[in-house]
Formats: structure tokens, C-alpha cells, sequence
């Protein structure tokens, strides 16, 4: 008797994870891809958390607020890089690194997927131009073309694929 109320209780869970909100057999998931500058270099990367509830809306993420708070970690350093980001769209994002190379062999310590956003704001439109590093952003900064405001926003955005075709793997 026991053996069937036990067979009954785990037909019953597995019927629950068959439900058409969860496929087994899926192999896939589709994400957004965006594109932004390294180095001159476009990359690749999708989006999955911001700690912004309104920018995490806009861009269909998950809003995680906690994210914030990787700004400073305990041990007082940062683990976010910077992402430059143009609120008019006027470019791409650019960002500070990406991993060297993409997946399991990055060399390149200071990557990390966290970034705080820091909004880009031209003060000229005669002088608009299309950035496609930190070290031409800066150089645009001091040259007091373009204004830098640093936010509390962190996102998470994890380079996929390198300028070289170098892609994590699966990415297709």
C-alpha cells in the first residue's frame, strides 16, 4: 500500500515538471544581443540582471537590486568595470575589457561581467563622433567634449562572443 501512494506521489511530481511551462527536452534559449566597443573592438554580450528597476524594465532583464552593492565588496575594492552608455543612443555602450580570450582560457584578470553605468552626455552636437574606446572617451572628456556621470546602476552583462569569433561555448 505504502509503495503505491509512494509511486503515485513521485508520477505526480514528475507529471508537475512535464507542466507547458517547463520543456525537458529544450536544448535553447534565445537572449537579446547587444553589441559594444572594447579597445576598437565590437563584442558581443547579453543582458540578464540590472539593479535599476526602470532600466531593467526597458530592457527586459531581471531587476536585481542587490547588484548595487557590488560596487564595493568587502574587501573594499570594486568588482564592477565601468560600462559607458549614451542615453540618446547616439553610439553603443563601450566598455572597459573583455575576457582574452572568451571562455575558459580568459587571461585577462580584470574582467569581470558586473558593470556600473556611467551616462555619457555629449555638450556639443557639432562635435558628436563615434567612440569605440575608454582611452577615446577619456580623451573626449578632457577635451571637454562629452560629460561622464557615474550612477549606483550595475548590470550584468557577460561578453559572449570577441571581435575574433572567440564565443563561449554553445553560442551560436
Amino acid at each position: 500500500m505504502h509503495s503505491k501512494i509512494a509511486l503515485l506521489f513521485v508520477t505526480s511530481l514528475l507529471t508537475a515538471c512535464a507542466s507547458p511551462f517547463f520543456d525537458v527536452g529544450r536544448t535553447e534559449t534565445v537572449l537579446p544581443l547587444s553589441r559594444a566597443w572594447v579597445d576598437g573592438q565590437i563584442v558581443e554580450y547579453i543582458t540578464t540582471d540590472i539593479s535599476d528597476p526602470d532600466m531593467a524594465r526597458m530592457m527586459g532583464s531581471n531587476y536585481v537590486p542587490r547588484l548595487a552593492a557590488a560596487v564595493r565588496s568587502q574587501t573594499g575594492q570594486s568588482l564592477v568595470e565601468r560600462v559607458y552608455k549614451f542615453p540618446n543612443e547616439e553610439q553603443i555602450s563601450i566598455f572597459q575589457s573583455a575576457p582574452n580570450p572568451v571562455g575558459v582560457d580568459n587571461q585577462d584578470k580584470n574582467y569581470s561581467p558586473l558593470w556600473q553605468v556611467v551616462q555619457v552626455r555629449w555638450k556639443k552636437s557639432s562635435v558628436v563622433q563615434e567612440l569605440k574606446s575608454e582611452e577615446a572617451l577619456l580623451a573626449a572628456q578632457e577635451r571637454n567634449e562629452v560629460e561622464l556621470e557615474n550612477t549606483s546602476i550595475v548590470v550584468n552583462c557577460p561578453v559572449i562572443r570577441s571581435a575574433t569569433g572567440q564565443k563561449l561555448k554553445g553560442v551560436r
